[in-house]
C-alpha cells in the first residue's frame, strides 16, 4: 500500500468515526433544536446535514468514483427525514474507505477529471482535492459541534489524535 493510500484510508476512517460519534450526539437532540436556526451557514443541524450528505455522497464520491457528478446546489435538501438522512450519512461514510481502495496508485499524483452539476469539465489536483473533501466535512462536523455546545448539550470527542490513540488502546 503507498504511502497516500495509507494516509488518506486513514482519513476516511476518521471521516466514518467522526461522523457516527457526531450522529450519535445528534440523536439526543428533540426535534425544534435539530432544525432551529442556530446560526450555521446552512442554518440549522439538520441543514448542515444535508449540505454534508450533498457535497460529501453525492457530489465528491462520484467524482472520485467515477468522474461525474449529478446537477444539484449545495444547499438542496436531499433528505427531509432526520432518520434517513443520519442513515444515508453513515452509509456515505462507510464507503469512503472503498473508494480510497480502489483509487490506481499512479492517481495520486495526477488531476481529478470531472465534470461538474453544470455540464463544465474540471481539472484538479488528485489527492489535494481528497483532503479537501475530508477537511471540509471536518469544518462541518466543528460547526456542529459549536452549535450542540450553544444548544447545552453534550459534544462527542472528534479529535483524529483522539481516534488514533483509541485504536493504539484497543489493540
Amino acid at each position: 500500500m503507498s504511502s497516500w493510500h495509507q494516509y488518506f484510508t486513514t482519513l476516511a476512517r476518521y471521516n466514518g468515526w467522526a461522523t457516527a460519534r457526531l450522529l450519535d450526539a445528534v440523536a439526543a437532540l428533540p426535534d425544534e433544536a435539530y432544525r432551529r436556526d442556530v446560526g450555521l451557514f446552512f442554518k440549522s443541524i439538520h441543514g448542515t446535514l444535508n449540505h454534508l450528505l450533498v457535497g460529501e455522497v453525492h457530489l465528491w464520491q462520484p467524482r472520485f468514483a467515477g468522474g461525474s457528478s449529478p446537477r444539484m446546489s449545495v444547499d438542496t435538501e436531499l433528505e427531509p427525514d432526520r432518520r434517513r438522512l443520519d442513515a444515508r450519512l453513515r452509509e456515505g461514510a462507510a464507503r469512503w474507505p472503498q473508494v480510497v481502495a480502489g483509487i490506481a496508485p499512479e492517481r495520486w499524483a495526477g488531476t481529478l477529471d470531472y465534470t461538474t452539476g453544470k455540464g463544465v469539465p474540471a481539472s484538479l489536483p488528485f489527492a489535494p482535492t481528497l483532503a479537501h473533501v475530508f477537511n471540509h466535512s471536518t469544518h462541518h462536523r466543528g460547526q456542529i459541534t459549536a452549535a450542540l455546545t450553544a444548544l447545552g448539550q453534550p459534544c462527542p470527542e472528534l479529535d483524529l489524535v483522539y481516534m488514533l490513540q483509541e485504536e493504539k488502546a484497543k489493540r
